[in-house]
């Protein structure tokens, strides 16, 4: 049930959803906006970094790559359970961003191997804690048939941090070639902004207390809660089509290899997929909130087929990576918000945070084991041979899934 806030305006009173967006859900839009200014700054420069500069394998840049996109799974759950279990989600995320703005510091001293390697885990480690409690926070602040669009607007905002790190990494190396250590610098100039920010302005809300002092019975944390069946069918559905999921990074590799036009603009290829990302957050979000967001969840893995198809042409050129670029935004705009908002719409609120982690762990899991898989599989069959393995994988997956997710598929409606 929602939870009103006093700053949003409520519902009128012949029962239609207030069309505004929570100031919460913008503040903690801004939040992570500056954290993915430092984040993907610095994920932007990893494969050039990892195997140019430090002069590491593909197999090392795969098993890199895989921690840093499910290492963060191992405490995601717990950072959900912190948050249900202390009704204080502000300050558990605030742990997890103050977590991954110190790592900053790190990049500057390791070399080698383990010592990227541990660095690049702790950083994923803050992510994991933080990313549940935020997001029960905007679920919380948001109407139940406009929670799409809410986290349409959180993921927009985080986008375009997404986009300007990327950026910013490539004006620094553009006229500092050999200049990864300022971009780490920068990165952590940002980070410390955002977890200020976070401390100062987003109010520490306690949802439980509050639905109850608004007459709301509510019962505390269970375990129990999370066997929901729905929630069984999402996390399964999340999971396989994780495991189907390349990393950015091995997508960009191959473009780099077949056109001279995504060589030479390597950190900007991140910039197009966050650029594609911001301009179909909201839309695919508003649409998910009337067409059902199962069905878009799942869906929106058409996208990232057609992109796999895209890297797997014999053709390079400027045409083939900006389409390229573009099916991956939409592919991540059409699954991150709406995957969040799935799970906090069938889980009770007292389990809401775990719940949302429950399923992002899976995701989490799912791309650590698909990213370490694929560095093995493009060193043992070659580039393009191991992308059409896996697109001919999602291609299958895809239309049994929606028959798997198919009770997950009504339209939300006001509770």
């Amino acid at each position: 049930m929602y939870i009103s806030l006093p700053q949003r305006g409520d519902r009128s009173k012949t029962g239609a959803p207030a069309a505004r967006v929570s100031s919460v859900v913008i503040t903690l839009g801004v939040v992570s906006m500056l954290t993915d200014v430092s984040s993907e700054s610095v994920a932007s420069i990893l494969p050039l970094y990892i195997t140019g500069a430090m002069g590491l394998s593909m197999i090392a840049y795969g098993f890199i790559d895989g921690i840093y996109q499910g290492v963060s799974a191992i405490v995601r759950i717990g950072g959900g359970w912190a948050s249900d279990r202390t009704d204080n989600p502000k300050w558990v995320a605030f742990f997890g961003y103050a977590v991954s703005a110190v790592t900053k510091v790190g990049l500057l001293f390791v070399s080698g191997f383990a010592g990227i390697a541990s660095v690049i885990a702790l950083d994923r480690l803050g992510k994991g804690v933080r990313t549940a409690p935020r997001d029960a926070l905007i679920t919380a602040s948001s109407e139940p048939s406009n929670l799409g669009k809410s986290f349409g607007v959180h993921r927009m905002l985080d986008t375009i941090g997404a986009a300007g790190g990327p950026l910013l990494a490539f004006l620094i190396l553009f006229f500092v070639p050999t200049g990864y250590h300022l971009v780490f610098i920068v990165s952590l100039g940002f980070a410390v902004v955002g977890v200020v920010i976070l401390g100062l302005v987003v109010p520490a809300r306690r949802p439980r207390r509050e639905s109850v002092a608004a007459g709301e019975a509510r019962q505390p944390f269970r375990w129990g809660s999370l066997a929901e069946p729905r929630l069984r069918r999402l996390i399964l559905t999340a999971g396989i089509l994780a495991v189907l999921t390349v990393g950015d990074g091995f997508i960009y590799l191959v473009l780099q290899d077949r056109s001279p036009f995504a060589a030479q603009w390597f950190p900007l290829l991140y910039v197009g997929t966050n650029v594609a990302f911001f301009i179909f957050a909201v839309p695919l979000g508003r649409f998910a909130d009337r067409f059902g967001r199962a069905r878009v969840f799942v869906l929106g893995h058409v996208a990232l087929l057609a992109a796999y198809a895209c890297a797997a042409l014999p053709v390079g050129g400027a045409a083939v990576t900006i389409v390229c670029l573009v099916l991956l935004g939409a592919f991540y705009a059409a699954t991150d918000g709406v995957l969040a908002a799935l799970a906090g719409e069938v889980c009770p609120p007292e389990s809401r945070a775990t719940g949302i982690a429950a399923a992002q762990t899976v995701v989490a899991i799912g791309r650590l084991i698909g990213s370490t898989a694929f560095g093995i599989l493009w060193f043992a069959a070659g580039r393009e041979l191991a992308v059409v393995i896996v697109a001919a994988a999602l291609a299958a997956a895809i239309p049994a899934l929606l028959v798997l997710i198919r009770p997950l598929t009504r339209v939300a409606v006001n509770e």
